[in-house]
């Protein structure tokens, strides 16, 4: 029996994959990406076809409003997660998920769902429209980004960048303290600490595994560390989200 692949717990967290999709691949990526690129227009036109009259729905369930409400979960999740790894902030992306997944929940009609799809569709494309003008980076600090974002669960290293970018690491840190407003190390830690308090609320990950998945030296660090961007502890601010 073949070994199943190392999957870490932030890998398994961010690429979560949702497999009852059954309409046509090309268009649901081209209308991902079009969410994605901030791309309103194109966005508006997709959503010209009503989303309960769209072809390809698979059967989740026997009762029709119920079927379309799971797709709709389906469709926001995978559009959150969308944006998420276009840097979109796990926070937003998911607040914005749980309000249009509880607004579909209580929907009465097909035509209430399909006009909430294109609410939230447009929602976070327009937020995905203003991080694109607000955040223009050079093509280095671009892929100081992705890397930074592919590598949360490892130690990522000065060197790491300077090799990826073929800059050296004192111009690539003025470079990214210019145009991102944050020292490299602060950006990596903001960001494991955002997508770590994303998996105290979406997980049931042990704090020392979620602190063991972003590579904190021990737990007691992530937890101070945690404590004062949060104000509270992980434990706590785990609790009082729930």
């Amino acid at each position: 029996m073949p070994n199943r692949p190392n999957i870490l717990p932030y890998q398994e967290f961010v690429k979560r994959e949702y497999n009852t999709i059954h309409a046509p691949f090309q268009p649901e990526m081209d209308f991902y990406d079009a969410i994605k690129s901030g791309n309103t227009r194109k966005v508006t036109q997709l959503c010209q076809e009503p989303f309960h009259k769209k072809d390809g729905l698979g059967t989740l369930s026997q009762n029709s409003l119920q079927n379309l409400k799971y797709h709709f979960v389906i469709t926001t999740a995978m559009i959150a997660r969308t944006c998420i790894a276009g840097g979109l902030g796990h926070t937003q992306a998911y607040d914005m998920s749980d309000y249009y997944i509880q607004q579909a929940d209580s929907a009465k009609t097909a035509d209430s769902i399909t006009s909430l799809h294109d609410e939230m569709a447009l929602a976070y494309t327009s937020q995905m429209k203003k991080l694109r003008k607000a955040t223009i980076y050079s093509r280095p600090i671009s892929k100081c980004i992705d890397y930074i974002y592919d590598h949360l669960h490892t130690r990522i290293r000065m060197n790491d960048l300077s090799e990826l970018t073929a800059l050296s690491s004192s111009y690539i840190s003025r470079l990214f303290k210019k145009e991102t407003g944050h020292s490299i190390s602060g950006y990596i830690l903001s960001k494991k600490l955002e997508t770590s308090a994303s998996m105290l609320l979406y997980t049931d990950y042990s704090i020392a595994r979620i602190s063991a998945a972003f590579d904190f030296p021990n737990q007691g660090y992530f937890t101070k560390v945690f404590k004062e961007a949060y104000g509270i502890s992980p434990s706590e601010y785990r609790n009082s989200q729930q």
